[in-house]
């Protein structure tokens, strides 16, 4: 089948989808024209189509640019997702991944050992959630500390909390693997606090919740705790560490390129 040649776009044209800034439109146009008229198009069809081709290029868009201010670690999603494999039940997998928990402001807590899977499903939800139009902020909390804390030199925690607190997930990632100083358990304890009943807050870590009060002064965590767990979903993980399982196995690296002894 011979596609019909792109038509030649009238310059009149071009400047109005620049002016209205349609460049999704713009770029579409001369295919979008051509088959117009090869197929004998309503009038009416045409600006559909130009409309929507503009329409779907902005959510592209917006979802890039989302995800790039989401802070997201390393772009793992569930397509390298193996659920089988995971220590987490598969009916919990697959509610959580409706994303109605964030559509109900409730909380989500994966906690267990180190590398079973903690921060690969949570990036994997968050990517899933950007590809629903909505929005994500992703802290260590080491990051999290230094962007609240640091807004204390001109005195804009406050304001600085609700830019974070405008997203529809909130991630806290890889709690317990270092010591809490006394700044960071607060930095912690405000977002929680911000967020409560508002947005939705996930941490993955490698302590229960109930332990954090091993880590940060304990009326702090009590608190910090009591808010983060009220309308939570508890996912405890298990198991040896799937990075250390595919080391030892010999997946962990590509094989170097070997040269033939020339002797």
């Amino acid at each position: 089948m011979t596609l019909p040649k792109p038509a030649s776009v009238p310059a009149e044209l071009q400047e109005l989808f620049t002016r209205m800034r349609f460049p999704y439109a713009r770029k579409a146009a001369p295919e979008v024209l051509a088959t117009a008229r090869a197929q004998r198009w309503d009038p009416a069809e045409v600006v559909r189509v130009l409309l929507l081709e503009e329409a779907l290029g902005r959510d592209a868009a917006t979802r890039r640019a989302r995800r790039k201010n989401a802070g997201l670690p390393s772009g793992k999603t569930f397509a390298s997702w193996k659920s089988e494999l995971s220590s987490i039940p598969i009916p919990t997998q697959n509610a959580l991944q409706t994303l109605e928990w964030v559509g109900r402001r409730e909380n989500c807590a994966i906690s267990g050992p180190s590398g079973t899977g903690k921060t690969h499903f949570m990036e994997a939800l968050c990517h899933l959630a950007i590809d629903h139009d909505l929005t994500v902020s992703w802290f260590t909390l080491e990051s999290l500390a230094a962007a609240i804390t640091g807004a204390k030199a001109d005195n804009s925690v406050a304001r600085t909390i609700t830019k974070i607190c405008r997203s529809d997930i909130i991630v806290v990632d890889d709690i317990g693997l270092l010591p809490v100083d006394q700044d960071t358990s607060e930095a912690f304890y405000r977002l929680v606090d911000a967020a409560y009943e508002r947005r939705s807050l996930a941490v993955t870590s490698n302590i229960h919740p109930s332990g954090f009060d091993t880590i940060m002064p304990k009326t702090m965590a009590t608190a910090t705790v009591d808010r983060l767990m009220h309308h939570a979903h508890l996912v405890e993980t298990s198991g040896e560490s799937h990075r250390l399982a595919e080391a030892l196995a010999g997946r962990g690296v590509v094989p170097l390129a070997t040269t033939p002894d020339p002797n």
